[in-house]
């Protein structure tokens, strides 16, 4: 036996891609990534849907200024187009913008149930301190998606380590 064939023979066989003990792991990891895109992706859209359906009654108590209906269409628009981002793109940047847009929302609709913030500016008071339906699936939909964004962020982080 020539020492060229004992060599070839101790070495390991490398394995191709879709073989060896981490194929099954990268399979499940990869549907991980497509499973947190669709749900932080669906969740900023329930909250543009609902934010988009709720804007003309907000915009009637300042129909001159850029009231809460304009404010309530500018988040709508800025969810859609973080959810196209992560949806399409699924990278550490998109998941920090869905991760922003879904908690400053939700940050906003609790402000604004138990705090009574006067007009800023152009900007209305929007106080409301009820919880119903829509409100309520609103802030539900931008927990999961902030969540759930936080969480797909950091999991890129650490596959690109």
């Amino acid at each position: 036996m020539s020492t060229s064939g004992a060599a070839a023979s101790n070495r390991k066989a490398e394995p191709t891609p879709g073989q060896g003990p981490d194929a099954g792991g990268e399979g499940r990891n990869q549907l991980l990534m497509i499973a947190l895109r669709v749900l932080v992706g669906g969740g900023l859209i329930v909250s543009a849907v609902i934010h988009f359906l709720l804007a003309p009654g907000f915009q009637q108590a300042a129909p001159g200024g850029i009231g809460g209906g304009n404010l309530f269409r500018i988040q709508a628009v800025v969810a859609v187009l973080a959810a196209a981002y992560v949806l399409i793109r699924g990278s550490r940047a998109a998941y920090a913008l869905a991760a922003v847009v879904a908690l400053s929302a939700l940050a906003a609709v609790v402000l604004y149930r138990y705090v009574q913030v006067p007009a800023i500016g152009p900007i209305p008071s929007m106080y409301e301190p009820v919880w119903y339906a829509k409100k309520t699936l609103t802030a539900v939909a931008e927990a999961i998606a902030g969540a759930l964004a936080v969480v797909g962020y950091v999991l890129r982080h650490r596959r690109t380590r």
